[in-house]
């Protein structure tokens, strides 16, 4: 079964044709385009881990922490991230167009859109809601307006939804790890990395800071994989001119 699906994925990737003469993937630019994109995404993802100061969140160093900078550029790159990664997902249909795998490779790509929406909408708050509270709390020095950060992060409602939208992003990644891995057009192992980084997604938040960093990297190292694979598979779908 892998090996048939291999062979019409070659056969696809083989069948375009450049205005030039030259035949290539009439998808290398969408999956070029994707292997940017994650690459991006990996790098994001260690900002956000670096950047973001953490300190004890019922004290003022941690209201100080949360009106920074670093805690506004590191989460809003974290946002920017799981934008992208979704949309990479997308770009491996590129690969499998009009083959047994294109339906679950489209189905990652929108299973992981909706899983960054909704996580999204977490760190939404994390970004501008915290982000006031701290400023008050330093302001009138009272440590005490922390508590209010901590009642919307634990409501009910809101981690519900933070942690069905990781569960959705992690299925994507695995979902995607399966299409690699049966595709033949890139290293089989290349997507693993990223599902057990986006499995350990929500897990990772109760880890120590020097842990998160490495987790951070994780995901930096996984993306880069991913990307490096995607732009060698679309180059290898051209072919030298045509002299017919």
């Amino acid at each position: 079964m892998r090996a048939s699906i291999h062979k019409q994925i070659t056969a696809l990737q083989m069948s375009g044709r450049h205005p030039s003469g030259t035949n290539v993937n009439p998808q290398a630019s969408r999956i070029r385009t994707g292997a940017i994109g994650m690459a991006l995404a990996g790098i994001l993802f260690t900002v956000y881990e670096t950047a973001a100061p953490r300190e004890d969140e019922t004290t003022l160093d941690g209201a100080a922490a949360w009106a920074s900078a670093g805690w506004t550029v590191g989460h809003l790159a974290a946002i920017v991230g799981l934008i992208l990664i979704p949309l990479t997902w997308g770009s491996l249909r590129g690969f499998v167009e009009d083959t047994p795998l294109e339906k679950p490779a489209l189905l990652a790509a929108i299973t992981g859109s909706i899983g960054s929406a909704l996580s999204i909408s977490y760190y939404g708050a994390e970004v501008y809601g915290l982000k006031a509270i701290g400023e008050r709390a330093v302001a009138v020095g009272d440590a005490s307006l922390t508590e209010a950060g901590d009642a919307f992060r634990t409501d009910a409602t809101a981690v519900t939804v933070f942690a069905i939208g990781l569960a959705l992003i992690a299925l994507a990644a695995i979902l995607a790890a399966s299409i690699v891995w049966r595709s033949g057009t890139m290293n089989r192992w290349s997507a693993v990395p990223m599902a057990v980084a986006m499995i350990t997604y929500l897990p990772h938040f109760y880890l120590p800071q020097p842990a998160r960093i490495v987790w951070g990297a994780l995901v930096t190292a996984s993306a880069l994989w991913i990307a490096v694979e995607m732009w060698r598979a679309a180059n290898s779908g051209k072919r030298e001119p045509s002299i017919a």
